[in-house]
């Protein structure tokens, strides 16, 4: 009897301490989960609060937070994120780190004329623009200025940016006589890092206060950086609004002493017609018998640069219409980086009528853009009501059915 009941109690704390072992395994490995940095590039710190997912809770959402808590913290929080490029293990992950990173205490309450008096200090008397009167001509081209300070952290090899405000800006929804506007920034020549504001709703006068923090930059490189500002108005039915840009080439700036604080007028989107959208060669040829439409995308040469930094990754997007209700879509693959794009990609389209007089197809020509919405290049609209190319090449299909017939169509502006 004395033998069952020993093999029982030892079982019995056996199990007590299995039990416990496998909870405490897996409350580790939950707290090592929850503190591994994801593999950021870059830091945002919007009005000094880390906005990660990873450490926002219910009470701070992400452009949540009142003009009352931004003034009292200029800090982070104590899991502020800090990522450095260099020190990333085998698979691709960053050490853990407790650094702080605090957003600059001066620019917390900083006004557009302290912005004035301060910039005599930090910027070169070539890069400032006159402040006199202006006629009404020039008021009505005047899209605003954009506020902003530029630094360089040599123990962290990083690159700061923060956007501050824009003031002045046009209105471009003409019912509210007002707009939504956010910037997208991009560092040239590369286009490495994209990165954007959040949208503020109608305003004028946005104050975005949001810095980006960009590892990995030696400060040997910045001289050959240029800094390109894209400021926008947000629109949920349509393409978003573009008011304007700001190109800062950094050659010349020094960041050795520390923050520098800078203003730029916004100026017309600088739009290159002379080279024209390039053109588009198609290839259609409709089957009377199976009340089919075969349209191949063979090339496309002489394409714009998308923006300023040089070549665009093109692709066409190919709408069918019936009626003026699109009715089919397809697109073809990427071509990245070229002005003279071979796709030969072909698309079999099945016609909801009897011939092609309600039919009419569209294509898009567009740049592939991960980090914001895609640029249309160029479109070209082939059909009954088409006119140029696009009536002339309609009329020959409808005329020679079961004939493959190819043509060269100059593209419009999207």
């Amino acid at each position: 009897d004395e033998i069952p009941t020993v093999v029982g109690i030892f079982s019995a704390f056996g199990l007590v301490f299995s039990v416990s072992l496998f909870a405490w395994i897996c409350c580790q490995r939950k707290s090592s989960k929850s503190n591994k940095t994801p593999p950021y590039k870059f830091v945002h710190v919007l009005k000094g609060v880390d906005i990660y997912p990873e450490n926002l809770n219910s009470k701070k959402k992400f452009g949540a937070d009142d003009k009352s808590e931004a003034k009292n913290k200029s800090v982070m929080p104590k899991n502020s994120l800090h990522l450095d490029l260099e020190k990333r293990d085998l698979n691709g992950n960053f050490p853990k780190t407790t650094s702080k990173i605090q957003s600059p205490p001066e620019l917390e309450n900083l006004s557009p004329k302290h912005f004035a008096e301060r910039k005599k200090d930090s910027i070169s008397p070539d890069s400032l623009k006159s402040t006199t009167s202006l006629s009404s001509e020039e008021k009505q081209d005047k899209l605003g200025t954009l506020f902003f300070s530029l630094e360089y952290n040599f123990e962290k090899k990083a690159f700061v940016v923060n956007i501050k405000e824009a003031r002045g800006l046009p209105a471009m929804d003409e019912q509210s006589m007002t707009s939504d506007p956010y910037i997208k920034m991009t560092i040239l020549p590369e286009k490495k890092h994209k990165v954007k504001t959040r949208v503020l709703r109608k305003t004028l006068d946005p104050a975005f206060d949001e810095t980006f923090t960009f590892y990995g930059i030696p400060y040997s490189q910045i001289q050959d950086l240029t800094l390109h500002f894209m400021i926008l108005s947000f629109d949920r039915f349509s393409r978003d609004d573009v008011i304007g840009e700001v190109l800062i080439p950094l050659a010349g700036i020094e960041l050795s002493e520390g923050r520098m604080l800078m203003d730029r007028e916004i100026i017309k989107r600088n739009v290159r017609k002379s080279s024209g959208r390039g053109e588009l060669l198609i290839s259609l040829c409709y089957q009377s018998t199976t009340n089919t439409l075969t349209v191949v995308v063979l090339k496309a040469r002489h394409l714009p640069k998308s923006d300023v930094s040089g070549l665009s990754d093109p692709y066409v997007k190919v709408n069918l219409y019936h009626a003026k209700k699109r009715i089919s879509k397809k697109k073809t693959h990427v071509k990245k980086c070229t002005p003279n794009a071979v796709f030969n990609e072909l698309f079999v389209f099945d016609i909801p009528c009897e011939g092609l007089d309600d039919i009419s197809i569209e294509f898009l020509v567009l740049d592939s853009d991960r980090g914001s919405r895609n640029e249309v290049i160029g479109r070209l609209t082939l059909g009954s009501s088409a006119e140029g190319t696009g009536g002339e090449h309609w009329k020959e299909i409808c005329e020679y059915p079961r004939r493959q017939i190819a043509k060269w169509h100059m593209l419009c502006d999207g």
